[in-house]
């Protein structure tokens, strides 16, 4: 197949939460995303890289090095310009904000992004958390509950593939009926509107809490991009500056090359400053 035929053009790109270095990472799936859309601007809004889970149990694949194989092509082939914003998991970062790598790979906190005549305060959101704000140990607690039921969810979901049943999410389903957690959520979203209005911004984009929406809170407008480890989706600008989500559609091939894509990364050392 000729992937030049299918590549469709973006304005601006934003994918979150892809947790590279866990084995829940869809890190096959995003490479595939990617390869078949391309964009002006490709913001990675935090937590693209797992430092905590690397520091733990977590390992480095050939798939996860292959997605940073995929960005350096969309800059080399397509001139795009990529902004690396740091979230709490790859909080490593903070030893080395602001940096940038050549003209089109800039890593920092935050942006904000000219969307037509609407700005945008781009953001991870974590530091909207007072969890993983003031108290980590209970977030990294968190986190291996998180890692525990997504292992739960993982068997479950190849019982249900074995009975021809679809993906069941246990996690998206608490998020979504337990009354602490939607609180919790809509707690989250008006803080970052707020603070988006105190930034004189339009609206907020952001990450963390692996929920994709677009929708407005008030006059001002709350995107989130969800995440490549469930949802699979990425928030997409196009040249009307309309935004929308994209889901990753689970039909969707994954390329026969990726092997080759994943070898030529093959001998990819981890820095040191992820994992000390």
């Amino acid at each position: 197949m000729n992937l030049s035929e299918t590549v469709t053009k973006y304005r601006t790109i934003v994918l979150s939460d892809i947790h590279l270095g866990t084995e829940g990472s869809k890190a096959k799936e995003v490479v595939s995303f990617l390869k078949r859309n391309s964009c002006e601007t490709l913001i990675l809004n935090g937590d693209i890289i797992d430092g905590w889970q690397l520091r733990k149990q977590g390992s480095w694949k050939k798939k996860h090095s292959a997605f940073f194989r995929q960005i350096l092509k969309a800059i080399d082939e397509h001139n795009t310009k990529v902004y690396y914003l740091r979230g709490n998991h790859d909080d490593f970062l903070d030893q080395i904000i602001p940096f940038k790598i050549g003209k089109n790979f800039i890593i920092k906190r935050e942006l904000i992004l000219k969307s037509g005549d609407k700005k945008f305060f781009v953001t991870h959101g974590d530091i909207f958390d007072s969890i993983t704000t003031n108290v980590k140990w209970l977030a990294y607690i968190g986190d291996i509950g998180y890692t525990f039921l997504l292992s739960i969810n993982k068997l479950y979901n190849r019982v249900r593939k074995l009975r021809g049943l679809p993906y069941y999410s246990l996690s998206q389903v608490i998020k979504q009926k337990v009354k602490a957690a939607v609180s919790y959520i809509s707690d989250y979203e008006e803080k970052l509107t707020d603070y988006a209005e105190a930034r004189n911004c339009d609206g907020v984009i952001c990450g963390h809490i692996h929920q994709p929406a677009i929708r407005n809170i008030g006059k001002f407008t709350y995107m989130n991009s969800g995440d490549w480890v469930e949802s699979l989706t990425a928030l997409v600008e196009d040249y009307d500056c309309n935004w929308s989500l994209i889901y990753y559609e689970e039909t969707m091939h994954i390329d026969d090359d990726l092997d080759k894509l994943e070898a030529s990364f093959a001998d990819l050392i981890i820095p040191e400053i992820i994992v000390k």
